[in-house]
C-alpha cells in the first residue's frame, strides 16, 4: 500500500498508544482517591438517574476493565466491576459519564440519535470494509469502482467516529456539572474526575483523526488513479 499508508498507520498507532497509556495512568491515580461521601459507582449512577427523573434505566455490573457503556436498546447503564463496586474519583467519573448518555437518550439528544441510527450500518461495514479497500487497491487498474465503493463504506465509519465526539464530550459535561451542582465530590475529587474524563475523551479524538486521515489517504489513491 506504499510508504504513505505505513506512515499514517504508524503515527495513528503511536498517538493512540500514548493517549491510552496516559488514560490508564490517570485512572490508576484517581482510583486511589477515595470518595469522602463513601458512595460506590453504582450508587453515584443511581442517584444521578434519579435526580434527572429517569426511572426506567437499570444500573448493572459488566465484566472486564474499561467496559463501561450505556445501552439504549435495553436502557441499562453497564459499569465494569471496578467502577460498579468501588468508591473513588475514577469510579464516580465513569459512572456519572455513562449516566450522561442515559440523560441524552431521555431528552432525545440529536447527536446520540444520529449515532444510534448509524450503529447497524457501521457494525456490518466494519467487518468487510478493509477487505474491500485492499481488493480495490489491487484491482484499481481494472475495476476502480471497487475502491470507490470501499471509500464510501469507510466514509460511513469515519462519520460515526466524528459524530461520537460531541456525544462523548456532552456526556462528560453533563456528568461533571451534576457532580459539582449536587456537591457530590470534594474539590480534589472533582478535579480528578474532570482530568480522568478529559483523557477518556481524547481516545475518541485520536480515533476520529485517524479515521479521517485514513479516508483521505484512500481518496488520494483513487483520485491519483483517475488522473493517470
Amino acid at each position: 500500500m506504499g510508504y504513505g499508508y505505513l506512515i499514517i498507520a504508524g503515527a495513528i498507532m503511536l498517538f493512540s498508544w500514548l493517549v491510552s497509556a496516559q488514560l490508564k495512568s490517570k485512572f490508576e491515580l484517581y482510583s486511589k482517591l477515595q470518595l469522602r461521601n463513601g458512595m460506590s459507582g453504582r450508587e453515584i449512577a443511581e442517584k444521578m438517574l434519579a435526580d434527572n427523573g429517569i426511572t426506567d434505566v437499570r444500573v448493572i455490573s459488566t465484566p472486564g476493565q474499561l467496559t463501561d457503556h450505556y445501552n439504549p436498546s435495553d436502557k441499562t447503564v453497564n459499569l465494569s466491576e471496578a467502577v460498579y463496586n468501588h468508591r473513588n474519583a475514577a469510579a464516580a467519573a465513569v459512572a456519572a459519564h455513562e449516566c450522561g448518555h442515559a440523560v441524552q437518550h431521555a431528552i432525545g439528544y440529536e447527536w446520540l440519535t444520529m449515532r444510534s441510527k448509524l450503529v447497524p450500518i457501521v457494525s456490518v461495514a466494519s467487518n468487510y470494509v478493509q477487505w474491500i479497500l485492499i481488493a480495490g487497491i489491487l484491482m484499481i487498474k481494472v475495476f476502480p469502482g471497487l475502491l470507490l465503493i470501499g471509500i464510501i463504506i469507510f466514509a460511513a465509519t469515519t462519520l460515526f467516529s466524528v459524530i461520537t465526539l460531541p456525544v462523548e464530550y456532552d456526556a462528560s459535561n453533563r456528568a461533571l456539572a451534576w457532580l459539582q451542582n449536587k456537591h457530590m465530590l470534594t474539590p480534589e475529587e472533582q478535579a480528578g474526575a474532570k482530568d480522568a474524563l478529559k483523557w477518556a475523551a481524547r481516545t475518541y479524538v485520536v480515533a476520529a483523526i485517524g479515521s479521517i486521515a485514513t479516508l483521505l489517504y484512500y481518496i488520494s489513491i483513487y483520485s491519483g488513479n483517475r488522473r493517470n
